[in-house]
């Protein structure tokens, strides 16, 4: 049975309650849909950036906008772990699972290294040793335990996390799963987008309105050095494991949610002080066209609605600006899509 051993110290005790009154007042907030859905779409590609780079991906945030916009087919290794963790990430948003099994936690992992991987390595625990480097600068740093054990250990962290949820605070709970997945290192490859994805899945449980603009892997990329020295171990799992302290570590963890949620209300507060981006019945009738039919063209728009020409380029033009449609083809050929992921 995994029984971790930490302390609530008066510091991680500080930020729990911090965060605790900082989710009620972001629940207090009202957004509108069109404001929403931006900041999800921006929140989305902040994620996939941040947890991608900690493991060494080289992609700027503006290419992985690009790339996560434009989706192309033909995908380089480096690419296709932006698409992949995106693809996680939005399936994982749109329908939340309440409960972490070994069965999901596999369904994160096959996702993360989709095409990256032989398939008896993806959706799999590992059936060998692996050796964990820095990922910068290419150091020996650890050596997790024996990948016979593996399977008991993921069995008894997930047990633990199923007998807790709903007892202990989402923050100790998440990020005692964090660490412990870190420390198990259960896969080949993918563990720690795996373990950030089933993190998140946890952390659902603050209870937050607008969970899905929340994009805690932000905090650890802005000190990469700093988050490994917090969550990962250093030396002999077998030579470190009975004086493991997940103390340091969670009131790390903590200082991070804590910013990230600062972040979000600060995200919010300006976007209420922005422009009117009210959809109106007009704009309604614009995306549920594209909704039922794929596109729509200035022509199906006129027998939809009976405002003229000129209006009616404006409404495009309005959702347009929203980041809400795309325009396709030319001239006379003229018509609009959702953008992807929007």
């Amino acid at each position: 049975m995994f029984e971790p051993s930490y302390r609530i110290s008066p510091f991680l005790l500080e930020r729990i309650k911090e965060i605790t009154l900082l989710v009620h007042t972001l629940n207090q907030r009202l957004v509108s849909e069109v404001v929403l859905v931006q900041m999800q779409a921006e929140a989305r590609a902040v994620s996939t950036y941040a947890s991608t780079s900690i493991e060494g991906n080289p992609l700027p945030l503006t290419q992985v906008k690009r790339l996560l916009k434009n989706q192309p087919k033909q995908l380089r290794d480096s690419e296709r772990e932006v698409i992949n963790y995106n693809q996680v990430l939005t399936w994982q948003n749109a329908e939340p699972e309440k409960v972490l099994t070994l069965e999901l936690l596999l369904k994160i992992q096959a996702g993360v290294v989709d095409g990256l991987l032989p398939t008896h390595q993806a959706g799999r625990l590992r059936q060998e040793p692996v050796i964990v480097y820095e990922p910068r600068s290419g150091d020996v740093v650890y050596l997790p335990p024996d990948h016979g054990d593996v399977p008991q250990l993921v069995n008894d962290l997930l047990a633990f996390v199923q007998a807790n949820q709903g007892v202990l605070d989402p923050i100790l709970l998440a990020g005692l799963l964090h660490k412990q997945m870190v420390v198990i290192h259960p896969f080949v490859d993918g563990n720690g987008r795996t373990t950030r994805l089933a993190t998140k899945l946890l952390l659902a449980g603050l209870g937050l309105n607008t969970f899905n603009l929340f994009s805690f892997e932000n905090y650890y990329n802005q000190n990469v050095t700093r988050y490994f020295q917090y969550v990962g171990l250093f030396g002999n799992y077998y030579d470190l494991v009975d004086d493991l302290d997940f103390t340091p570590w969670l009131e790390y963890f903590a200082e991070g949610i804590l910013d990230e949620l600062l972040r979000v209300q600060k995200q919010i507060e300006n976007n209420l002080a922005a422009p009117d981006t009210t959809l109106k019945p007009y704009h309604e009738a614009i995306l549920g066209h594209i909704e039922a039919n794929g596109f729509i063209t200035d022509k199906e728009y006129a027998r939809l609605t009976e405002r003229a020409k000129a209006t009616r380029a404006l409404d495009f033009k309005f959702l347009l600006e929203l980041g809400l449609i795309e325009r396709k083809g030319r001239g006379p050929s003229v018509y609009y899509q959702r953008v992807a992921g929007s």
